[in-house]
Protein backbone atom coordinates (compact mmCIF):
# COMPACT_ATOMS: atom_id res chain seq x y z
CA UNK A 1 0.00 0.00 0.00
CA UNK A 2 1.46 3.41 -0.97
CA UNK A 3 2.15 6.20 1.68
CA UNK A 4 -0.50 8.39 0.25
CA UNK A 5 -3.19 5.67 0.30
CA UNK A 6 -1.90 4.49 4.40
CA UNK A 7 -1.95 8.38 5.05
CA UNK A 8 -5.57 8.52 3.68
CA UNK A 9 -7.33 5.77 5.24
CA UNK A 10 -5.29 6.61 8.45
CA UNK A 11 -6.73 10.05 8.38
CA UNK A 12 -10.62 8.61 7.60
CA UNK A 13 -10.95 6.35 10.32
CA UNK A 14 -8.99 8.99 12.93
CA UNK A 15 -11.89 11.09 12.28
CA UNK A 16 -14.51 8.28 12.54
CA UNK A 17 -13.48 7.49 15.42
CA UNK A 18 -12.91 11.32 16.81
CA UNK A 19 -16.90 11.51 15.79
CA UNK A 20 -17.72 8.54 17.56
CA UNK A 21 -15.99 9.46 20.66
CA UNK A 22 -18.50 12.23 22.04
CA UNK A 23 -21.42 10.47 20.58
CA UNK A 24 -20.42 7.52 22.64
CA UNK A 25 -20.41 9.09 25.67
CA UNK A 26 -23.52 11.05 25.13
CA UNK A 27 -25.00 7.24 24.48
CA UNK A 28 -23.43 6.00 27.55
CA UNK A 29 -24.53 8.63 29.96
CA UNK A 30 -28.14 7.95 28.46
CA UNK A 31 -28.57 4.13 28.59
CA UNK A 32 -26.29 3.49 31.83
CA UNK A 33 -26.38 6.95 34.08
CA UNK A 34 -29.99 8.00 33.49
CA UNK A 35 -31.65 4.42 33.07
CA UNK A 36 -30.24 3.32 36.47
CA UNK A 37 -32.71 3.57 39.40
CA UNK A 38 -30.17 3.84 42.30
CA UNK A 39 -27.88 6.22 40.46
CA UNK A 40 -30.92 8.47 39.37
CA UNK A 41 -32.52 8.78 43.09
CA UNK A 42 -28.81 9.06 44.24
CA UNK A 43 -28.28 12.08 42.05
CA UNK A 44 -31.59 14.03 43.06
CA UNK A 45 -30.99 13.24 46.53
CA UNK A 46 -28.60 16.38 47.18
CA UNK A 47 -31.60 18.58 45.29
CA UNK A 48 -33.97 18.22 48.53
CA UNK A 49 -31.32 20.50 50.21
CA UNK A 50 -31.09 23.26 47.33
CA UNK A 51 -33.04 26.59 47.92
CA UNK A 52 -34.66 26.28 44.49
CA UNK A 53 -36.18 23.23 44.64
CA UNK A 54 -37.48 23.94 48.48
CA UNK A 55 -39.23 27.37 47.45
CA UNK A 56 -40.83 25.37 43.81
CA UNK A 57 -41.80 22.20 46.01
CA UNK A 58 -43.20 24.96 49.10
CA UNK A 59 -45.15 26.82 46.16
CA UNK A 60 -46.57 23.59 44.31
CA UNK A 61 -47.22 22.02 47.83
CA UNK A 62 -48.22 24.89 49.33
CA UNK A 63 -51.08 25.57 46.14
CA UNK A 64 -52.52 22.52 46.60
CA UNK A 65 -53.10 22.47 49.92
CA UNK A 66 -55.09 25.18 49.77
CA UNK A 67 -56.65 24.29 46.75
CA UNK A 68 -57.72 21.24 49.01
CA UNK A 69 -58.85 22.77 51.91
CA UNK A 70 -59.22 26.26 50.89
CA UNK A 71 -62.80 26.08 49.19
CA UNK A 72 -64.68 24.69 52.15
CA UNK A 73 -66.97 27.15 54.28
CA UNK A 74 -64.78 27.02 58.02
CA UNK A 75 -62.17 28.51 55.77
CA UNK A 76 -63.01 30.70 53.20
CA UNK A 77 -63.29 33.34 55.00
CA UNK A 78 -59.54 33.59 56.28
CA UNK A 79 -58.43 32.11 52.91
CA UNK A 80 -55.98 35.65 52.72
CA UNK A 81 -54.41 34.91 56.15
CA UNK A 82 -54.04 30.96 56.06
CA UNK A 83 -52.68 30.90 52.96
CA UNK A 84 -49.04 32.56 53.10
CA UNK A 85 -48.54 30.47 56.67
CA UNK A 86 -49.26 27.84 54.82
CA UNK A 87 -46.56 28.17 52.42
CA UNK A 88 -44.05 29.08 55.05
CA UNK A 89 -44.77 26.13 56.82
CA UNK A 90 -44.56 23.99 54.08
CA UNK A 91 -40.75 25.89 53.30
CA UNK A 92 -40.21 24.78 56.95
CA UNK A 93 -41.40 21.43 56.06
CA UNK A 94 -38.86 21.25 53.04
CA UNK A 95 -35.86 21.43 55.51
CA UNK A 96 -37.10 18.30 57.88
CA UNK A 97 -35.81 14.68 56.96
CA UNK A 98 -39.49 13.25 56.56
CA UNK A 99 -38.69 16.10 53.23
CA UNK A 100 -35.98 14.09 52.10
CA UNK A 101 -37.31 10.74 52.70
CA UNK A 102 -40.25 12.28 50.67
CA UNK A 103 -38.49 13.71 48.08
CA UNK A 104 -36.50 10.41 47.34
CA UNK A 105 -39.40 8.21 47.82
CA UNK A 106 -41.60 10.01 44.57
CA UNK A 107 -38.41 10.20 42.32
CA UNK A 108 -38.11 6.45 43.12
CA UNK A 109 -41.74 5.89 41.76
CA UNK A 110 -41.47 8.43 38.65
CA UNK A 111 -38.25 6.56 37.82
CA UNK A 112 -39.63 3.07 37.77
CA UNK A 113 -42.43 4.01 36.25
CA UNK A 114 -40.88 5.17 33.08
CA UNK A 115 -38.50 2.56 33.19
CA UNK A 116 -40.75 -0.03 33.14
CA UNK A 117 -42.54 1.71 30.80
CA UNK A 118 -39.68 2.19 28.26
CA UNK A 119 -39.09 -1.83 28.92
CA UNK A 120 -42.50 -2.81 28.31
CA UNK A 121 -44.78 -3.73 25.03
CA UNK A 122 -48.08 -2.35 26.62
CA UNK A 123 -49.19 0.94 24.81
CA UNK A 124 -50.66 2.63 27.90
CA UNK A 125 -49.74 5.58 29.86
CA UNK A 126 -47.27 5.58 32.11
CA UNK A 127 -48.91 6.22 35.96
CA UNK A 128 -47.56 6.98 39.15
CA UNK A 129 -49.37 6.96 42.63
CA UNK A 130 -48.34 9.29 45.01
CA UNK A 131 -50.60 8.36 47.56
CA UNK A 132 -47.32 7.13 49.48
CA UNK A 133 -45.75 10.09 48.99
CA UNK A 134 -48.60 12.40 50.06
CA UNK A 135 -49.00 10.36 53.27
CA UNK A 136 -45.78 10.98 54.28
CA UNK A 137 -46.19 14.71 53.55
CA UNK A 138 -49.08 14.98 55.42
CA UNK A 139 -47.70 13.05 58.55
CA UNK A 140 -44.80 16.08 58.12
CA UNK A 141 -47.11 18.90 57.83
CA UNK A 142 -49.15 17.75 60.88
CA UNK A 143 -45.95 17.01 63.18
CA UNK A 144 -44.98 21.02 61.93
CA UNK A 145 -48.97 21.98 63.63
CA UNK A 146 -50.11 23.17 60.16
CA UNK A 147 -53.40 24.41 60.14
CA UNK A 148 -55.63 22.24 58.39
CA UNK A 149 -52.85 19.44 57.64
CA UNK A 150 -55.00 16.79 58.99
CA UNK A 151 -57.97 17.30 56.59
CA UNK A 152 -55.63 16.49 53.48
CA UNK A 153 -57.39 14.14 51.69
CA UNK A 154 -54.41 10.66 51.53
CA UNK A 155 -56.24 9.27 47.84
CA UNK A 156 -54.90 6.77 45.51
CA UNK A 157 -54.55 9.77 42.81
CA UNK A 158 -52.88 8.45 39.34
CA UNK A 159 -50.64 11.47 38.28
CA UNK A 160 -49.79 11.05 33.91
CA UNK A 161 -45.97 11.24 33.38
CA UNK A 162 -46.06 10.66 29.76
CA UNK A 163 -48.90 9.74 27.80
CA UNK A 164 -49.75 6.68 25.75
CA UNK A 165 -48.79 7.94 22.14
CA UNK A 166 -45.44 9.08 23.09
CA UNK A 167 -44.58 5.82 24.19
CA UNK A 168 -43.64 4.00 21.20
CA UNK A 169 -41.34 6.67 19.91
CA UNK A 170 -40.14 6.80 23.65
CA UNK A 171 -39.31 3.17 23.66
CA UNK A 172 -37.43 3.01 20.35
CA UNK A 173 -35.14 5.76 21.07
CA UNK A 174 -34.48 4.01 24.31
CA UNK A 175 -33.18 0.85 22.67
CA UNK A 176 -31.45 2.48 20.58
CA UNK A 177 -29.45 3.83 23.09
CA UNK A 178 -29.08 1.05 24.79
CA UNK A 179 -27.40 -0.67 22.09
CA UNK A 180 -25.54 2.70 21.04
CA UNK A 181 -24.17 3.19 24.41
CA UNK A 182 -21.94 -0.21 24.25
CA UNK A 183 -20.92 -0.31 20.67
CA UNK A 184 -20.55 3.62 19.72
CA UNK A 185 -17.51 4.46 22.89
CA UNK A 186 -16.13 0.29 21.57
CA UNK A 187 -16.24 1.42 18.04
CA UNK A 188 -14.30 4.76 18.57
CA UNK A 189 -11.75 2.84 20.15
CA UNK A 190 -11.64 0.38 17.51
CA UNK A 191 -11.06 2.93 14.56
CA UNK A 192 -8.61 4.81 16.83
CA UNK A 193 -6.28 2.04 16.62
CA UNK A 194 -6.85 1.11 13.41
CA UNK A 195 -5.72 4.55 12.11
CA UNK A 196 -2.68 4.89 14.16
CA UNK A 197 -2.04 1.20 13.16
CA UNK A 198 -2.33 2.34 9.10
CA UNK A 199 -0.96 5.66 9.56
CA UNK A 200 2.73 6.02 7.84
CA UNK A 201 3.93 8.42 10.44
CA UNK A 202 1.68 7.74 14.10
CA UNK A 203 3.96 10.25 15.93
CA UNK A 204 1.56 12.66 13.68
CA UNK A 205 -1.61 10.31 13.68
CA UNK A 206 -1.65 10.30 17.60
CA UNK A 207 -1.72 14.20 17.58
CA UNK A 208 -4.59 14.38 15.20
CA UNK A 209 -6.14 11.61 17.32
CA UNK A 210 -5.44 13.80 20.46
CA UNK A 211 -6.55 17.30 19.22
CA UNK A 212 -9.60 15.62 17.22
CA UNK A 213 -10.77 14.14 20.55
CA UNK A 214 -10.11 17.25 22.67
CA UNK A 215 -12.32 18.96 19.77
CA UNK A 216 -15.22 16.09 20.53
CA UNK A 217 -15.14 16.71 24.15
CA UNK A 218 -15.41 20.46 23.66
CA UNK A 219 -18.31 19.92 20.99
CA UNK A 220 -20.30 17.86 23.95
CA UNK A 221 -20.02 20.41 26.78
CA UNK A 222 -21.00 23.22 24.66
CA UNK A 223 -23.99 20.59 23.52
CA UNK A 224 -24.78 20.29 27.18
CA UNK A 225 -24.66 24.06 27.93
CA UNK A 226 -26.72 25.18 24.82
CA UNK A 227 -29.03 22.14 25.65
CA UNK A 228 -29.65 23.94 29.43
CA UNK A 229 -30.17 27.17 28.07
CA UNK A 230 -32.95 26.03 25.82
CA UNK A 231 -34.61 23.73 28.56
CA UNK A 232 -34.86 26.43 30.89
CA UNK A 233 -36.12 28.99 27.88
CA UNK A 234 -39.23 26.72 27.39
CA UNK A 235 -40.51 27.00 31.23
CA UNK A 236 -43.46 28.75 30.91
CA UNK A 237 -43.18 29.81 34.75
CA UNK A 238 -39.83 31.94 35.00
CA UNK A 239 -39.80 31.37 38.83
CA UNK A 240 -39.40 27.68 38.76
CA UNK A 241 -36.20 28.06 36.27
CA UNK A 242 -33.52 27.94 39.18
CA UNK A 243 -35.28 24.84 40.58
CA UNK A 244 -35.51 23.14 36.66
CA UNK A 245 -31.61 24.55 36.58
CA UNK A 246 -30.35 22.86 39.57
CA UNK A 247 -32.11 19.39 38.14
CA UNK A 248 -30.41 19.80 34.80
CA UNK A 249 -27.11 19.86 36.34
CA UNK A 250 -27.62 17.25 38.84
CA UNK A 251 -28.89 15.43 35.51
CA UNK A 252 -26.15 15.81 33.36
CA UNK A 253 -23.00 16.19 35.64
CA UNK A 254 -21.49 12.61 34.49
CA UNK A 255 -22.09 13.88 30.94
CA UNK A 256 -20.24 16.99 31.37
CA UNK A 257 -17.46 14.91 33.55
CA UNK A 258 -17.22 13.24 30.38
CA UNK A 259 -16.63 15.79 27.76
CA UNK A 260 -14.20 17.33 30.28
CA UNK A 261 -12.38 14.21 30.50
CA UNK A 262 -11.77 13.84 26.40
CA UNK A 263 -10.62 17.28 26.59
CA UNK A 264 -8.26 16.75 28.86
CA UNK A 265 -7.36 13.02 27.79
CA UNK A 266 -6.96 14.51 23.92
CA UNK A 267 -4.87 17.44 24.63
CA UNK A 268 -2.51 15.42 27.15
CA UNK A 269 -1.97 12.63 24.35
CA UNK A 270 -1.63 15.33 21.52
CA UNK A 271 1.43 17.49 23.59
CA UNK A 272 3.21 14.14 24.37
CA UNK A 273 2.88 13.37 20.74
CA UNK A 274 4.45 16.45 19.79
CA UNK A 275 7.07 16.46 22.73
CA UNK A 276 8.56 13.31 21.69
CA UNK A 277 9.96 14.32 18.57
CA UNK A 278 12.32 16.28 20.84
CA UNK A 279 13.40 13.31 22.76
CA UNK A 280 17.53 11.81 21.83
CA UNK A 281 17.42 8.91 20.13
CA UNK A 282 17.32 5.85 22.13
CA UNK A 283 20.58 4.42 23.25
CA UNK A 284 22.44 1.31 22.29
CA UNK A 285 21.91 -1.11 25.56
CA UNK A 286 25.62 -2.63 26.89
CA UNK A 287 26.00 -5.81 25.56
CA UNK A 288 23.97 -5.52 22.14
CA UNK A 289 26.32 -6.28 19.39
CA UNK A 290 26.53 -3.63 17.05
CA UNK A 291 25.05 -4.32 13.31
CA UNK A 292 28.43 -5.01 10.92
CA UNK A 293 27.27 -4.84 7.37
CA UNK A 294 29.52 -7.16 4.92
CA UNK A 295 32.82 -6.03 2.82
CA UNK A 296 32.19 -5.34 -0.42
CA UNK A 297 33.50 -7.49 -3.36
CA UNK A 298 36.53 -6.37 -4.07
CA UNK A 299 38.66 -6.96 -7.05
CA UNK A 300 42.11 -5.49 -7.55
CA UNK A 301 44.13 -5.42 -10.23
CA UNK A 302 48.11 -5.64 -10.90
CA UNK A 303 50.02 -4.93 -13.56
CA UNK A 304 53.05 -6.72 -14.56
CA UNK A 305 55.75 -5.02 -16.09
CA UNK A 306 56.85 -7.39 -18.21
CA UNK A 307 53.46 -8.33 -19.22
CA UNK A 308 51.02 -5.50 -20.73
CA UNK A 309 48.37 -7.40 -20.07
CA UNK A 310 46.93 -6.79 -16.15
CA UNK A 311 46.20 -9.90 -14.05
CA UNK A 312 42.96 -9.41 -12.53
CA UNK A 313 43.04 -10.90 -8.99
CA UNK A 314 39.60 -10.96 -6.41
Amino acid sequence: MSIRLRSALSAALIALACLLAPCGALAAWAAYDLADTGRYVSTMAPLAGDPAVQGAVADTVGAEVMDEVGDRPEVRPMRSAVGPYVHDAVRSFTRTETFRAAWDAANRALHDAVLHALRDDRERAVRVDLAPVTAQVKRGLTDQHVPLAARIPVEHTAVDVLPAQDLDRLRKGFHVLEVAGFWLPLAAVVFAVAGLAAAACRRRALTATGLGTALGGACLALAVAVGRRLTLADLPETAHRPAAGAVYDALTTTLREASWLLVTLGLAVALAARLSRHLPPRARRPGTPMAVSPLPDLTVTIASPADPQPIARP
